[in-house]
C-alpha cells in the first residue's frame, strides 16, 4: 500500500510539473505572436519617467546631456526603468546655433512645467522626473534620489507591444498596440492624457557657432516626435493601435517609443512604458 501511494504522488508531481510548462510555454508563444513586449513589462522594474529640457546652444547643457545619457544607459536606481527624453528647446536658436533637434513644442512643454510648478521664468539644462520634481539636469546625485523616491508612487500598469505587419504596410511604419489599466487616482478636477514620444539615440553634432562653437555633442534620447493619443478616466483602462511614421533621417536600430500617461494640470506622471523598435 505505501509503495502503491508513493507511486500515486510521483505520478501527480510529474503531471503537474509537465501542466506548468505547458502553460508557460503557451504564455510565451502567446507574447511572441503578439510582437515585442514593452521593456518596462518584461523586465518587471518600476518605470520612472525622467526628462531634460536641453539645447545645443547652451554652454551649461552638455554636462547635463551626459548625465541623462548615463541615467539611460546605466540604469543606475535599483529596480527602477529609467525611461529618458531628451527634449531640445528653440528659443537659444536666435542666438547663433540653430539646434537641429529642437522645436517650439518642446518649449511650450517646459513653459506649461513652470507654469504648473509656479515658476516666473524657464531655464536650461532642466530635469523633470515623472512631471513633479525639477532641478538642475547636471546634477547626477540629485538625479538618482529624485528618481528612487518618485518610484515608490503608484504607477499604472502601461504596456507596448508591436502588432505584426499586414499585407500592403510599408516598411517605415511601425503598428503599437498601447494598453493601460489599473491607473491610480487621477486628481480632482483633472484629466490624463496619454502621450506616445519616439526616441533616437546614438545622435550628434559639431557646433560651429554660438556658446558651443568647436565642439561636436553627443545625444541620447533625443525626442523626435511626441503625440497625444487619447484621455483616461480615472480608474479607467485604455487602448489604442497608433502607427509610427520612421522619417527617413531616424535611424531605426537607436529608435525607442514610450508611451506614458500625465495629468494635463499637474502634469504628474502615472506611468509609462518604452519598446525598442529596432527591426526583428
Amino acid at each position: 500500500m505505501k509503495y502503491l501511494l508513493f507511486l500515486l504522488t510521483l505520478i501527480t508531481g510529474a503531471l503537474l510539473l509537465s501542466f506548468a510548462l505547458n502553460h508557460k510555454d503557451m504564455a510565451t508563444s502567446r507574447e511572441a505572436e503578439a510582437g515585442q513586449i514593452s521593456e518596462s513589462a518584461r523586465d518587471k522594474k518600476i518605470p520612472v519617467i525622467v526628462e531634460l529640457f536641453t539645447s545645443e546652444g547652451c554652454s551649461s547643457c552638455p554636462p547635463a546631456d551626459e548625465v541623462l545619457a548615463g541615467l539611460d544607459k546605466t540604469q543606475p536606481v535599483t529596480g527602477v526603468e529609467i525611461i529618458a527624453l531628451s527634449e531640445h528647446v528653440d528659443y537659444w536658436n536666435r542666438l547663433g546655433w540653430a539646434d537641429p533637434y529642437s522645436s517650439a513644442q518642446y518649449s511650450e512643454r517646459q513653459s506649461q512645467y513652470a507654469r504648473a510648478f509656479g515658476r516666473g521664468d524657464i531655464y536650461t539644462p532642466q530635469m523633470v522626473v515623472d512631471g513633479q520634481m525639477e532641478f538642475v539636469g547636471s546634477n547626477m546625485d540629485k538625479a538618482r534620489s529624485t528618481i528612487a523616491r518618485s518610484a515608490k508612487s503608484p504607477k499604472a500598469n502601461v504596456q507596448i507591444a508591436t502588432s505584426p505587419s499586414q499585407d500592403g504596410e510599408k516598411r517605415d511604419q511601425v503598428r503599437l498596440k498601447v494598453s493601460v489599466d489599473n491607473l491610480p487616482d487621477v486628481s480632482e478636477g483633472d484629466t490624463a492624457e496619454v502621450w506616445l514620444a519616439v526616441t533616437e539615440n546614438g545622435l550628434s553634432s559639431s557646433v560651429s557657432r554660438g556658446e558651443n562653437a568647436g565642439r561636436k555633442l553627443a545625444h541620447s534620447a533625443v525626442v523626435r516626435r511626441l503625440d497625444s493619443i487619447g484621455r483616461i478616466t480615472s480608474r479607467g483602462a485604455f487602448s489604442a493601435e497608433p502607427t509610427i511614421e520612421i522619417a527617413r533621417a531616424w535611424k531605426r536600430k537607436d529608435l525607442r517609443a514610450v508611451v506614458f500617461v500625465q495629468e494635463r494640470e499637474s502634469r504628474r506622471v502615472l506611468g509609462g512604458a518604452a519598446l525598442a523598435l529596432a527591426d526583428e
